[in-house]
């Protein structure tokens, strides 16, 4: 899954809303890798670019994304993995976010919840695709 999460340049497949991804450097480091990213997402009317500068800790299972640059006031996400005893992982996701539009905040303030329900599970049906149970 941290793999499925770190392949920031795939989520146009399979990401709603998601129209393109670049990635625009990755630098190694010791114990990480710091990658820098635009996406594009196209929602309605909208269509809005953002860079964001993400860290990739595959030692400690744990992605941290910061904001860059974009339509964003401010917007910060981590991602937590563990394998589970019985087979699996166990995945958390902590995303804040404002937008500098007011619109903009509003339309996607009404269906936020909805939102972050559909990319979950856009990634689950992603993970089923690529990590099929018992292979």
């Amino acid at each position: 899954m941290y793999d499925l999460v770190a392949d920031v340049a795939s989520y146009p497949k399979f990401l709603p809303w998601c129209a393109a991804a670049r990635i625009r450097r990755r630098v190694p480091q010791d114990d990480h890798e710091l990658m820098e990213a635009d996406l594009v997402i196209s929602f309605k009317v909208f269509r809005e670019r953002f860079g964001s500068r993400v860290t990739l800790w595959p030692a400690q299972l744990k992605i941290d994304t910061e904001y860059l640059d974009g339509p964003f006031r401010y917007l910060k996400s981590n991602w937590t993995f563990r394998d589970c005893d019985e087979g699996g992982c166990e995945v958390s996701f902590y995303v804040d976010f404002e937008f500098r539009n007011a619109i903009l905040q509003k339309v996607i303030g009404a269906v936020f919840n909805e939102a972050m329900q559909r990319i979950v599970r856009a990634f689950e049906t992603r993970a089923a695709e690529l990590y099929p149970r018992g292979a």
